[in-house]
């Protein structure tokens, strides 16, 4: 469907003209109409898919039809999201899409000072896209007022449970107001979610475009088996030898990912890492040389690289594999975007062998295993479990004495 197709203004369909784009993506066109119709909608969609156009456009549509007085302090519109990188993303997008319009947007979150965000609510606020700790913050200082919500938008909600944000939420949900039209976004509607849904929405239009925990079929997922010790050699080999200019990196720690940045600098990889120690102007200026192309490689813990929104993004790397499988649909779900083709490619060792099997299950798929020539496991070395609680939740830690071969054999 094409974006004219819809009851959009001339304004906001300009914007989007501007900004590229003529086609809707399936989220945006089942979503757009039945945001307009004014119903609660509990969306599944993978990043990548356009989802935050799928919710903005028909909201600044709805905006434009009604020109309330505004009240000091009191915004039209909440978006929260789970992190920095997000919010700050979405309220780019918000800016965009509505740079015709008369509307004023701004963009809270903690790890910056908080005087300069309470100046702009005190100018007066339209559309506010927010973390849920920065947002209370300036609630109990007095800066804001979610009384007057008309559109409450809850984004990347499983990420919002996995982060432990469910009190937050349940605090911010207290301030606004019944009478509402609320959205809620997931990658994936685990038990939590349909939980939340439940007490959040009211008779929601229920709108899937992909299966709950399925991998993009624009991502050609590979595996490459490879000692520990000889991840990174084999990384700077992969980005030399395929000439590789963009590539997302993912470690499990922040500690892995300062490391793995500093050792590709020294094989002569531009590279920079972006976590949450991170200050946020740091983070901010690793993700613009990033998408500039200043540097090649961006190394990332699954937290910080939320947000991270890039057209085409050729490559995501898993240097380790999760210990939480839905975390490898959301890092490979940062290639393979808006139906362009991207390549997800996990470097494994021997102690990762259970946490891929838990992902082929997951996603309900085996990933194709290709040997790289110089880098095969050494048969003899035996696993060390990475993560201890995976024995005591597994009950069963003999499992952890097979090697390759036999791991092999097996499939």
């Amino acid at each position: 469907m094409k974006f004219k197709d819809l009851k959009l203004s001339k304004e906001i369909l300009k914007a989007v003209e501007e900004m590229g784009y003529t086609q809707t993506t399936p989220i945006q066109e089942k979503a757009i109409p039945v945001i307009l119709e004014r119903k609660d909608v509990l969306a599944g969609a993978q990043t990548g898919t356009g989802k935050t156009a799928g919710f903005t456009l028909p909201i600044l549509q709805l905006l434009s039809q009604t020109t309330p007085v505004m009240k000091k302090f009191h915004v039209r519109v909440l978006v929260l999201t789970p992190t920095r990188e997000l919010a700050i993303q979405v309220g780019e997008n918000i800016k965009s899409y509505g740079k015709y319009l008369p509307f004023k947007s701004t963009v809270v979150f903690g790890g910056v000072g908080i005087n300069p965000q309470k100046a702009h609510l005190r100018r007066g606020v339209d559309i506010l896209t927010a973390t849920p700790g920065r947002l209370l913050d300036l609630v109990g200082q007095k800066a804001v007022d979610l009384s007057s919500v008309e559109f409450f938008v809850l984004d990347e909600a499983d990420r919002m449970l996995d982060m432990g944000f469910i009190h937050d939420i349940k605090k911010v949900l207290k301030l606004l107001p019944k009478d509402k039209q609320t959205l809620l976004f997931s990658a994936t509607f685990s038990a939590n979610i349909k939980k939340l849904a439940n007490e959040l929405l009211n008779k929601p239009a229920l709108i899937e475009v992909a299966k709950s925990n399925s991998s993009a079929q624009t991502i050609n997922q590979i595996v490459h088996f490879v000692d520990k010790k000889r991840k990174r050699e084999l990384l700077s080999h992969l980005i030399r030898k395929n000439n590789w200019k963009q590539v997302l990196v993912f470690t499990r720690t922040k500690h892995g990912a300062n490391r793995l940045s500093k050792q590709l600098i020294e094989d002569g990889i531009t590279s920079s890492a972006i976590h949450g120690n991170k200050s946020q102007g740091a983070r901010t200026k690793a993700l613009s040389e990033f998408k500039s192309g200043m540097i090649r490689v961006l190394v990332a813990t699954d937290i910080a690289a939320r947000g991270i929104d890039i057209a085409v993004l050729p490559h995501v790397v898993n240097f380790e594999l999760p210990n939480v499988s839905e975390d490898y649909v959301h890092r490979i779900g940062r290639t393979g975007r808006a139906g362009n083709l991207g390549e997800a490619i996990s470097l494994v060792c021997i102690d990762e062998k259970d946490y891929l099997k838990d992902i082929e299950k997951l996603i309900k798929k085996d990933i194709p295993k290709i040997e790289i020539e110089g880098f095969k496991p050494d048969p003899t070395i035996k696993a060390e479990n990475p993560d201890p609680r995976k024995n005591n939740s597994r009950g069963n830690g003999n499992r952890q004495k097979k090697n390759f071969t036999s791991h092999n054999k097996r499939r």
